[in-house]
Parts: C-alpha cells; structure tokens; sequence
C-alpha cells in the first residue's frame, strides 16, 4: 500500500532494534508470537530469515501470510500490521539474504573480519555472475536451506500503550 508514513521514532526503533512477530500456527489457527531477526529496507518492508532448515514459522507463513510486527525496546510501542511472501527461488531470495546476514553480522562479538571476507566474495561472486563452484558451493547450499519471507506493511502502524504480547513458548504442535 503506497503512501504509509513511519513515524520518525518508529523508524530509529526499527534501524536499531528487534521485533515480535505474531502469526497463526498452520496447524491450528492459533496466534503465536515469536521474537524474530530482520533486515528493513528502510520504507515498508521487513525480511526474515535465520537459520537453515526447514521452519514451521515459514510454514505457517505461507498457509496464512497475515502477520503482526510488535516493537520491543524502546518507547512508543507499534504494531505493525503486515503482509508476508515467503520466496522460494534462489535469485529472488539472495539479494535479500545477504542484506539480512550483513545486519546481523555486524552484532557484537561476531567474528566480523572473517566473516566479512567471506560475504564480499559471495557478493563478488553474484555480481560478475560467475558460476556457484569450489567453496561458493558450500555457500550456496546454506543460503538454499535458509528461509527467506518479505513481510510489507500494508496498514498505518499503531502505537500500543502498553508491552506487546508475550512471546509464545516453544510448541512442536504448530
């Protein structure tokens, strides 16, 4: 939905923080809450992703995409009312991909050097469109196994007067 406006405060919390996502299981229709990794394009689009494998999260996301992004730290709160796709072919999913692990690889106590290397040569790679060989291989399975889900804004996001929901503990049922 074009011309959604983030306030400003809710722009610095999504520059700098994490969120709570709340979806419902595939299973049972449930809402569960999860905290969740992202990367913003800095507009009105949040990527998610983590670890590779498969994801009942990811599968629920595909079966219902409506999903709610709850703002943790800081002050206001927002809800932010979205819509996710889960991407699935390689080409699409990578740009993304590797914009979501420069984020996080940049935490405190990441080793950053090595891995910084090893993401400008993926980067490299991609970009002179050579072809996935000798330890690109390696790299390539692991960004395949990774999940990757775009979740647009497709509402004005409220501001909570209170602390968003608590996350759901962990259930093998979804």
């Amino acid at each position: 939905m074009a011309g959604i406006e983030l306030p400003e405060d809710l722009r610095r919390i999504l520059a700098d923080s994490f969120v709570l996502r709340t979806t419902l299981t595939r299973k049972t229709g449930a809402p569960r809450t999860l905290e969740t990794t992202y990367w913003w394009d800095g507009e009105r689009e949040i990527v998610l992703s983590g670890f590779p494998g498969k994801r009942d999260w990811v599968a629920s996301l595909a079966r219902n995409p409506r999903v709610t992004l709850h703002t943790v730290e800081f002050e206001p709160g927002y809800d932010i009312p979205g819509t996710a796709t889960v991407l699935r072919e390689r080409e699409r999913r990578l740009p993304y991909l590797l914009r979501f692990i420069e984020r996080w690889s940049r935490r405190p106590g990441f080793p950053r050097r090595r891995f910084g290397l090893l993401l400008s040569a993926v980067k490299l790679n991609r970009h002179l469109r050579l072809p996935w060989w000798g330890p690109f291989v390696l790299a390539r399975r692991i960004f395949d196994a990774m999940p990757c889900v775009v979740v647009s804004f497709d509402a004005p996001p409220r501001r909570r007067a209170g602390p968003p929901p608590p996350a759901s503990p962990s259930q093998s049922s979804q």
